[in-house]
């Protein structure tokens, strides 16, 4: 499966093909397919007659939530020093195994300031996957857990820091040594890992 990924929330109904309205209430149901995570956005009046039937919960379901579809705000203009969630969206696409714990601090960070919120945390190949949603947008995230030790956190908030202020580019020029795990310290998670950024 593909863990790196973003799937944006759809604009039509995934069963009538109906544009959804601003404030319409919607269903997102996540299926775990052979390629990755598969989305599907149900416009209420659909959910109510899907949802007695057993092809709902087909094989691979994996979690379904409620949202309220809100039209999306005009594309601001490009700046040029990265914030916070343009920075984790560009190491999604990247899809760099490099990047992967900066993309679980910035997600971290994140949640934390209400702009993501976990929706689901699945595990596959014995590793924790979080779903992610950004509310206001409705795009879904999946950001694996890369078993930070507490003490590769400070060279993790470094990489982090230096890929806000720098980007992904001039940061691949001078990449910083990875972060190694040393000590028998227990994994950090979500909930205990601090950002300083």
């Amino acid at each position: 499966m593909n863990e790196w990924n973003i799937q944006t929330r759809a604009s039509t109904c995934a069963a009538c093909q109906v544009d959804f309205t601003n404030g319409q209430p919607y269903h997102t149901v996540l299926f775990d397919e052979r390629h990755g995570l598969r989305r599907s956005d149900i416009c209420e009046p659909c959910w109510q007659k899907q949802s007695a039937s057993p092809s709902l919960r087909q094989s691979g379901f994996v979690s379904h939530w409620q949202g309220v579809f809100e039209v999306p705000p005009p594309t601001p203009e490009p700046i040029q020093k990265e914030n916070a969630e343009s920075l984790l969206r560009k190491l999604i696409h990247q899809n760099n195994p490099r990047h992967a714990p900066a993309a679980f601090i910035l997600a971290v960070m994140l949640e934390r300031k209400r702009l993501l919120k976990v929706k689901e945390t699945i595990k596959q190949d014995g590793r924790r996957i979080f779903v992610y949603e950004h509310p206001s947008q409705g795009d879904v995230f999946t950001i694996p857990d890369p078993d930070l030790k507490l003490d590769q956190l400070e060279q993790v908030q470094k990489d982090v820091a230096q890929l806000l202020e720098h980007g992904i580019a001039e940061s691949e020029a001078n990449p910083a040594p990875p972060a190694e795990a040393t000590g028998p310290d227990s994994p950090a998670s979500p909930a205990e890992t601090t950002a300083t950024l």
